[in-house]
């Protein structure tokens, strides 16, 4: 937990040190109340006192208890800020450092617990810290200043005091061996709930399609019922702390009362002398009484950091494994490519293997796409297609052999530089929540994007029709997702949030699965119209829709097999001409 203290401010640890400062100062006014107590006492018992002297010597103890009420309040609110302004920042660096993952990082973390990671494990740290700030700090002094205090008293006293102390820190002992596993065990556990509920909420479809409600609902239960049953666990053991507080501080009230009374019992009664030793002794008792409660509060208060303390650690430990994990895709330097290269993608015998995987899946890829060209590939499932087209915009990093645009290695190039120029379009077309405008403009800087090229973009992508109407709009509401859009409306608003960017390089990962054949050629014949000179690199099964593609290329197990325009294919490639029998007839082909 002491790594992330690294987030702190100068400002932070001044303020830090005048909370120090303060709470010393509320300390010594609330051990002042218990000597103005005593003189109280001894004002009472004796003859001739004057209630002025009482009214005065208590008046002193008003103020000392509402100075220390005030300082209190100063020292809470600092606590306050110092925790919420760190937890932003550490909020804001899990963020930063989240969305500078490669998907090799990602796939290290599951989204529910980089969720669960962001959100109360990072309230959890807030927590420690606001009554860290208080309690840490405020419990030793007060500790060391009463035990100070009493120690000029009665012997016996302070050894009932200590075998209090004792007791109360072998249980604080038992709290964090017994608790702190089970607390590690809460937060992973919390982990899983988060992860089923939000699959069960993101397939909900699927699952009331398939009848599954009782299978997903088994599942939840049981992940709930395994985070309940720990949560219990250290619920149970929490709640001993009150028994065992209040056992103390009974037993060390009653012990104190005893003992006071066989001190004054042994005192001769008959002299005047002896009088006034009683009073002392018990104007002592009371004293006595407040500083031992003094210091068996600062305990409890320690007790209740520990409780806290456990759960924050593992929150602390989850949050490092985050800002830890180091990122492999490091930015680059160049903010353009070699001068006179516009739209240049060329793949120099790149291999790839997946981390932690034993082979490659891409073998000696090497093509090269001129700016204004179309290279379509196709291949089975699982061949490599988009792995191949992943490598472009650095979603991972080659293995070996070089990926440039514009004559440059895209390692070189600073990330933003290099998605500037790509239009990427994913296999699973995402929509933000917002409007049309908004998912459309979603590639450039803010104003960059007019609302001419909006229009321009939802033309091209044969999203015209349901975006114009009346019961959409440009101004229609776009919920997370996209989910009231249909898979095709989605693909094309996607397409055209791609073509509003106007960029250099098109790259389409099988974003026409869900057109039908009459919508996918008018809206390639309309790309390729409107955007001539830019160079598109696009990923198909179907053949009819790379068929007027510049260049194709077949890839088979993460190689090239094939490359070459359709009708050479048709003519030179077996496993072609099968992808193209399986879904044309001869006869269509030869249209």
């Amino acid at each position: 937990m002491l790594k992330l203290f690294k987030h702190m401010k100068a400002l932070d640890w001044l303020i830090i040190a005048l909370n120090i400062v303060l709470i010393a100062l509320q300390v010594q006014l609330d051990l002042k109340i218990p000597d103005y107590m005593s003189e109280v006492t001894v004002l009472v018992q004796s003859a001739g006192s004057q209630t002025a002297d009482i009214l005065y010597t208590g008046g002193k103890m008003l103020l000392c208890a509402l100075g220390s009420l005030g300082l209190a309040i100063v020292v809470g609110f600092f606590a306050a800020q110092i925790a919420a302004r760190f937890s932003m920042r550490l909020r804001e660096g899990v963020y930063n450092q989240v969305m500078s993952f490669s998907d090799e990082e990602m796939n290290g973390f599951s989204t529910a617990s980089l969720i669960t990671r962001s959100t109360n494990d990072i309230t959890q740290i807030q927590m420690i810290i606001t009554m860290g700030l208080q309690v840490i700090i405020k419990a030793p002094i007060m500790a060391f200043m009463a035990i100070e205090k009493i120690s000029s008293k009665s012997w016996e006293w302070s050894l009932l005091t200590a075998v209090a102390i004792v007791f109360i820190v072998l249980v604080i002992v038992f709290l964090m061996v017994y608790a702190l596993p089970r607390f590690k065990r809460v937060q992973w556990m919390t982990d899983d709930l988060n992860r089923i509920t939000r699959e069960n909420l993101t397939g909900l479809l699927v699952v009331r399609a398939y009848n599954a409600e009782s299978y997903q609902e088994d599942k939840f239960d049981q992940a709930n019922e395994k985070l309940t049953k720990t949560n219990l666990q250290v619920h149970m053991a929490m709640s001993i702390m009150n028994p065992a507080m209040n056992l103390s501080m009974n037993g060390l009230t009653l012990g104190i009362y005893w003992i006071g009374a066989v001190l004054i019992s042994n005192v001769a009664l008959s002299s005047a002398a002896a009088a006034a030793e009683r009073l002392t002794i018990f104007s002592n008792m009371v004293v006595f009484m407040s500083y031992a409660m003094q210091v068996v509060m600062a305990f409890l208060m320690l007790i209740i950091i520990f409780i806290m303390l456990p759960r924050a650690s593992v929150s602390a430990k989850r949050i490092n494994e985050v800002l830890d994990t180091k990122v492999r895709i490091q930015d680059g330097t160049r903010v353009a490519g070699e001068e006179g290269m516009c739209g240049e993608v060329e793949f120099r015998n790149v291999c790839f293997r997946y981390p932690d995987s034993a082979h490659d899946v891409l073998h000696n890829i090497s093509f090269c796409a001129h700016r204004g060209e179309t290279v379509a590939l196709i291949g089975a499932t699982g061949c490599g297609k988009s792995t191949i087209i992943n490598l472009i915009p650095r979603l991972y990093d080659v293995s070996q052999g070089e990926v440039l645009v514009d004559g440059v290695n895209v390692k070189s190039y600073t990330q933003q530089a290099l998605h500037d120029k790509i239009g990427f379009v994913p296999q699973k077309a995402f929509l933000f929540s917002g409007t049309v405008s908004s998912n459309l403009a979603y590639g450039g800087e803010e104003g960059q994007i007019s609302e001419q090229d909006i229009r321009q973009a939802v033309a091209i992508a044969q999203a015209k029709e349901f975006v114009e109407s009346e019961e959409c709009g440009y101004d229609g509401a776009v919920v997370q997702g996209g989910s009231n859009f249909s898979g095709g409306q989605k693909q094309r608003l996607s397409i055209a949030r791609a073509v509003a960017k106007k960029p250099e390089i098109y790259i389409f990962d099988d974003s026409f699965s869900a057109l039908d054949y009459r919508t996918d050629h008018a809206l390639r014949s309309a790309l390729k119209q409107e955007t001539a000179g830019v160079t598109t690199i696009l990923v198909a099964q179907r053949i009819g829709t790379i068929r007027d593609a510049d260049r194709i290329l077949v890839i088979e197990n993460g190689e090239i097999v094939g490359n070459g325009k359709h009708d050479e294919l048709m003519q030179s490639c077996p496993i072609y001409q099968e992808i193209a029998y399986s879904q044309l007839s001869k006869e269509e082909l030869a249209i």
